[in-house]
């Protein structure tokens, strides 16, 4: 591999891809030597399972495991070998999200990584605006419990984190945002009728944004493509693979298979086909400001 193909090179990619692209490179390499995943683990004195979990992304790299292994799929070009090493290093940094990391379960970690890397997210939601949209006293009022005044560390440094991720949005390359909302979303007044005014008005600008589409379900159409809120992952990084992240009260799931994402991306399609377009969601948004 030249060194100009060399993947992960982008600027702006973080630890949490390059994890996945240096795993994802390892396994090529190591298949293309014919080696199954029991023979890497002898190599470097290790079980199969952190093997697996090395190829996918999911645990940090030794440069000594990376040189080994390189050495043992037959990689001696010096270019290659600069780079992957060069990548172990850099996906040993920690995110800028690290000084968060007492607030923040593991599960999440990573998908704060893999949200900064995509190029297209894909979201749908039923209780709660989305994360990337929430003004900070709605962020408050959702994480204090209701109150958009409460004061707390651990609450205030929780808003600060959510806040923090919403830079990608007005950075130098944001992704392409696609939010999905269920119209409940629209009558829980979190932190009172001004913070839901106030949250709607947000809405009503990210709307301008040329790389933000929101859409509304209606209720008489809320529940039939999905049951419950998902994101969708897409990056352009080409050795990154789609993502499906799914939460659930006491973890999250990442789902990578293509018949996983079939199904996700079909009920994605469906929600936005059964919900109103973005022009009419403006229209239903004023309309319930107004109405606070």
């Amino acid at each position: 591999m030249a060194p100009t193909d060399l993947p992960g090179s982008e600027q702006g990619t973080g630890p949490t891809a390059r994890r996945m692209i240096l795993g994802t490179q390892l396994r090529r390499l190591r298949e293309r030597a014919g080696l199954s995943r029991a023979k890497a683990a002898w190599e470097i004195r290790a079980s199969e399972s952190k093997i697996s979990r090395m190829e996918l992304g999911r645990v940090g790299f030794k440069e000594r495991d990376v040189t080994d292994l390189l050495t043992m799929y037959g990689v001696h070009d010096p270019a290659e070998r600069d780079w992957a090493l060069q990548m172990a290093q850099e996906s040993n940094q920690p995110g800028w999200w690290h000084p968060y990391n007492d607030l923040v379960p593991s599960w999440f970690d990573n998908y704060i990584g893999l949200e900064e890397a995509a190029s297209r997210i894909r979201t749908y939601e039923l209780m709660f605006v989305p994360g990337l949209l929430q003004t900070e006293r709605y962020a408050r009022a959702v994480i204090g419990r209701g109150d958009p005044d409460f004061r707390d560390e651990g609450v205030e440094r929780k808003v600060g984190l959510r806040m923090r991720r919403q830079k990608l949005l007005a950075g130098p390359k944001p992704p392409r945002l696609w939010a999905v909302l269920d119209e409940a979303v629209l009558e829980r007044p979190f932190g009172g009728a001004a913070v839901l005014k106030a949250q709607i008005d947000h809405l009503l600008e990210l709307t301008e944004l040329p790389t933000v589409t929101i859409q509304v379900i209606p209720f008489e159409m809320s529940g039939f493509a999905a049951e419950s809120a998902f994101s969708l992952l897409q990056f352009a990084e080409p050795d990154l693979p789609n993502i499906a992240y799914v939460e659930h009260l006491n973890g999250a799931q990442y789902l990578e298979k293509p018949e996983d994402l079939e199904v996700y991306g079909r009920a994605f399609d469906r929600l936005a086909v059964d919900a109103e377009t973005p022009d009419r969601t403006r229209q239903m948004l004023l309309k319930k400001r107004a109405e606070l």
